[in-house]
C-alpha cells in the first residue's frame, strides 16, 4: 500500500469522525445563517474577522456591534448595543438600546433588558425555578411540559461578572448587582445588592453617586 492511499484513508477517517462528533441541531430552532462579525447598520453586516450565528428571525437595531462566536435566535437587540464573544440570547428575549453585554453571558427566553444596561462577563439568567430533564412519563421534556418564568432588568442597571439572576424577579432602575451575586428576589431601584443570596448593601443617591 503506497503513501498516497494511506493519506486518502486517513483523511476519510478524520472526516467521518468530525461528522460523528457534530452537534445535532434541534428541529425547534430556526436555521442559522453564518455571517462575519462587525457592526450591523440598517440590516447589513460590516466585514470583520470571525463568524456569527444569527437566525433569520432575530430583530436587530442599527449600529449594533457583534463580537465573534455568538448565538442569537428569535430575540431582539436594540440600537447601538454591543454584544461580546460567546454570548447566547434565546428566543423571546429582548435587549434594549445602548446596552453592553459582555462575553460568555447567557440570556434565556423570558428575559427583558431595558435600555442602557451593563451586563458583565459570564452572567447567567434563569427562567425555570424547578427545571427537570424529563416529564412524569420519563420522556424528555418539551415546551409543553413547563412554563417560562420571566425576568425584567430595568433601565440603567449594572450587573457584575459571574452573577446569577433567578426567574420571576424585577431589578429596579440604576440598581447595581455585585460580581458573583445570586439575585433571588426583586431589587429596588438604585440599590446595591451583593452576596448569595443577594442582599441590599446600600443605596445610590443617584446614578453613579453613593450616599
Amino acid at each position: 500500500m503506497n503513501k498516497k492511499t494511506l493519506r486518502t484513508r486517513s483523511s476519510s477517517t478524520t472526516s467521518k469522525r468530525k461528522v460523528e462528533r457534530g452537534t445535532v441541531r434541534s428541529s425547534e430552532m430556526p436555521p442559522r445563517k453564518k455571517v462575519q462579525s462587525g457592526v450591523v447598520s440598517n440590516g447589513s453586516v460590516a466585514p470583520a474577522n470571525g463568524h456569527l450565528c444569527i437566525a433569520p428571525d432575530v430583530k436587530v437595531g442599527t449600529n449594533v456591534k457583534f463580537s465573534k462566536f455568538i448565538n442569537l435566535y428569535g430575540c431582539e437587540v436594540g440600537d447601538e448595543t454591543k454584544i461580546g464573544a460567546f454570548v447566547e440570547i434565546q428566543k423571546n428575549a429582548k435587549v434594549g438600546r445602548r446596552c453592553k453585554i459582555s462575553s460568555h453571558t447567557f440570556i434565556c427566553e423570558g428575559v427583558t433588558i431595558e435600555d442602557e444596561v451593563f451586563v458583565g462577563h459570564n452572567v447567567t439568567f434563569v427562567n425555570d425555578s424547578l427545571p427537570r430533564a424529563t416529564s412524569a412519563t420519563g420522556a424528555l421534556q418539551t415546551e409543553a411540559d413547563w412554563k417560562v418564568e420571566v425576568t425584567l432588568v430595568k433601565r440603567g442597571v449594572s450587573i457584575g461578572s459571574g452573577a446569577t439572576i433567578l426567574s420571576n424577579v424585577v431589578i429596579g432602575e440604576n440598581a447595581l448587582i455585585g460580581a458573583g451575586c445570586v439575585v433571588t428576589r426583586d431589587v429596588p431601584a438604585n440599590a446595591i445588592v451583593v452576596g448569595n443570596p443577594g442582599k441590599v448593601l446600600r443605596y445610590l443617591e443617584s446614578r453613579g453617586n453613593h450616599e
